[in-house]
């Protein structure tokens, strides 16, 4: 799966970012890289508290997982 970052230059010269697809993943960075690593990590975070939340939802639940693939 692809993600679009957005990326602007804020007044100080730091990069600020926002993913597009996930609009809560935030963040900011010395230089692009930088920015699209943090954001990255902001996507990791997302991912694995919403996957922790939805767990302790599960208690007690008979739950079945399957994967889901995005193609282009």
């Amino acid at each position: 799966m692809e993600f679009t970052a957005r990326i602007e230059k804020s007044a100080d010269g730091w990069y600020v970012g926002q993913v597009e697809e996930v609009p809560a993943a935030i963040s900011q960075g010395k230089t692009i890289d930088e920015l699209k690593a943090n954001l990255i990590d902001a996507l990791q975070l997302i991912f694995q508290v919403n996957r922790e939340e939805l767990e302790s939802q599960d208690s007690g639940k008979e739950v079945i997982k399957e994967p889901l693939i995005l193609v282009p």
